[in-house]
């Protein structure tokens, strides 16, 4: 199921991965995501995440979101690679979306994300 999530002034349409399953498989084994659309992983607690690219083969950005819903960091990934990208800082949630999402959107570190869109 798709909700919308509001990154900055822009709309997202995502898929929730709250559950260890959802959020351990993600984007995995798709060709293609839609513009607009992504993927919004859920912690139940702060902590320092940590995502790879294995069996991803769509070009991703992602932002790592603190509890307080501001962006702390946006990293670019590439398809199937393994190398770990680790955030900095403690975080509770983070976004996957087409790389370059951000940038086109003008989005960057110190935006905020509001769930539900209100």
């Amino acid at each position: 199921m798709l909700v919308p999530l509001c990154v900055s002034a822009e709309t997202l349409y995502v898929e929730v991965a709250d559950s260890y399953e959802e959020r351990r498989s993600g984007l995995m084994f798709r060709d293609t995501l839609p513009e607009n659309r992504g993927m919004f992983f859920v912690f139940p607690y702060p902590q320092r995440l940590s995502f790879w690219m294995k069996n991803t083969y769509i070009p991703l950005s992602i932002a790592y979101i603190g509890g307080d819903w501001v962006i702390k960091e946006i990293y670019d990934l590439q398809p199937l690679d393994t190398t770990p990208v680790i955030s900095r800082l403690p975080v509770q949630y983070a976004l996957e979306v087409n790389r370059g999402w951000f940038e086109r959107h003008g989005v960057g570190v110190g935006d905020t994300v509001r769930f539900p869109c209100r």
